[in-house]
């Protein structure tokens, strides 16, 4: 979907203007993972209009295949305004116009099951659930577990039904896009069920749920998974495996420009990772990693770290990671796409292609930034100490994808 963001802080009914960016917790994902190098696809519908236009032409930009997202020529693009500030506040207004959007019409019918099922991962996000009871339906369908399936029916006749890659589904409640409590907390949780990973924060939880207590509870009320990630804010994360193992790791100190995107960047971190076949503690660190990278720019996307520097810093002792202090370490940080998300300061830079070579300078001085930033955000003792760490991960063999 569009979104709109303020031109400046207050009320939607008091900002005067508003500068236009994307938005979509699928298609962020998706465009952090490519610009991290791995192949990713976006699967969606939009209008046949400027915005649908828009949207696909933004999206590709950032490496993503977007061969698979259909133009509806009777239904417009959904769009939300929303303003600056921080979720996590009550002075925070989202206003949704995506009731008879094209995404809306997204059905097990109108969209290839093959097409979306063809991938290692398929990440899917509760927001969807919540569009229309066709895309309820179909997000049953992608999270249903087949295992039995030649007992039920011939799989011969139902290709699409043949292999099932790791469902990745994040619960991302948003309350402003249901209308029946009860009723949005069971489909939440069922399709929870369904899935491979789960991504849920603390707060979601409880507010959706009722699931106090902690990480532990809620893994108590949702074990059907094969790993569960509860992410805790400024607290880090808790991730639970399918043997019964329990990883906790801190998030490192960010310095917050704007805390929105840091939800679907831990996502796409922690994918990454899991994609490289790394460690489970890894895989958070990962996600704290790119989180950060959100939190230090204006919008939704920003570039993530190079994986080297990812495993450089995933690499350092308890200590060191504790002292980790990352901020925006440089005017270019989270720069070199497209006009993905603008700051509520001003508008976002023209948009424009870039070229892959144009790319990789930006990134090389992005990376180049942000570890700079690292070394000096540290100090004397859990510096030398990231020395030590990165000596020893630079003399053994890093993982590939």
């Amino acid at each position: 979907m569009v979104t709109f963001l303020p031109s400046r802080p207050g009320r939607l009914a008091d900002v005067p203007s508003f500068h236009r960016a994307i938005g979509g917790a699928e298609s962020n994902v998706a465009c952090a993972l490519a610009r991290a190098g791995h192949t990713a696809r976006w699967i969606s519908r939009v209008g046949t209009d400027g915005f649908g236009d828009h949207l696909v032409a933004a999206i590709a930009t950032s490496g993503v295949d977007v061969s698979h997202v259909r133009r509806d020529p009777h239904r417009p693009t959904g769009v939300y305004f929303r303003t600056a500030g921080d979720r996590g506040t009550e002075a925070h207004e989202v206003a949704y116009y995506r009731a008879g959007s094209a995404a809306s019409a997204m059905s097990v019918t109108t969209m290839d099951l093959a097409a979306i099922r063809s991938g290692k991962v398929l990440h899917l996000s509760g927001i969807t659930a919540a569009l229309s009871e066709d895309c309820r339906t179909l997000m049953r369908e992608l999270t249903k577990r087949h295992v039995d399936c030649h007992r039920h029916f011939d799989c011969r006749h139902h290709p699409d039904r043949l292999r099932r890659p790791l469902v990745s589904y994040d619960v991302n409640y948003r309350p402003g896009l249901w209308r029946d409590p009860q009723d949005d907390a069971r489909v939440l949780l069922d399709l929870a069920r369904g899935a491979d990973l789960v991504f849920v924060g603390e707060d979601e939880a409880a507010e959706a749920w009722g699931v106090s207590g902690g990480p532990d509870a809620i893994r108590a009320a949702l074990p059907e998974p094969g790993m569960l990630v509860v992410k805790r804010g400024a607290a880090g994360a808790v991730a639970y495996d399918d043997s019964g193992g329990r990883h906790a790791q801190p998030a490192p100190r960010a310095e917050v420009v704007a805390a929105v995107g840091a939800g679907d960047a831990f996502a796409a971190g922690f994918l990454s990772a899991t994609l490289r076949g790394l460690p489970l503690h890894t895989r958070i660190r990962y996600g704290h990693l790119w989180a950060a990278a959100a939190l230090t720019v204006p919008g939704d996307l920003a570039t993530p770290p190079s994986r080297a520097l990812a495993d450089r810093l995933a690499a350092l002792d308890d200590i060191a990671w504790r002292g980790l202090h990352l901020g925006p370490g440089g005017p270019d940080l989270g720069s070199g796409g497209p006009d993905l998300g603008s700051g509520p300061g001003g508008p976002g830079p023209p948009e424009q292609t870039t070229t892959p070579a144009e790319q990789q300078a930006t990134d090389r001085e992005v990376h180049q930034a942000l570890d700079q930033h690292v070394h000096q955000a540290l100090d004397q003792e859990v510096h030398q100490a990231m020395d030590r760490e990165i000596h020893q991960a630079m003399n053994q063999e890093v993982p590939r994808a």
